[in-house]
């Protein structure tokens, strides 16, 4: 994988009764090397088999602590 910033942020996502849903990052998705297109990176795989993906924000390059979104 190239040193590019990640285009999106991959997250499971954990819905909660009553209270916020819990992301967590599971990997990222870049541009693709060879025309149109990205390359998704995953560390895990969500249980639910739900995978939502974000685009980064400022602080980190989206390395917030797990559970926040």
């Amino acid at each position: 994988m190239s040193n590019k910033q990640p285009t999106l942020i991959a997250y499971s996502v954990k819905q909660r009764e009553g209270k916020q849903d819990f992301f967590r990052r599971i990997g990222a998705a870049f541009p693709h090397e060879k025309g149109q297109g990205l390359t998704i990176d995953l560390d895990a795989l969500p249980l639910g088999g739900r995978i939502v993906l974000l685009e980064p924000k400022d602080d980190k390059a989206a390395g917030k602590p797990e559970g926040e979104a």
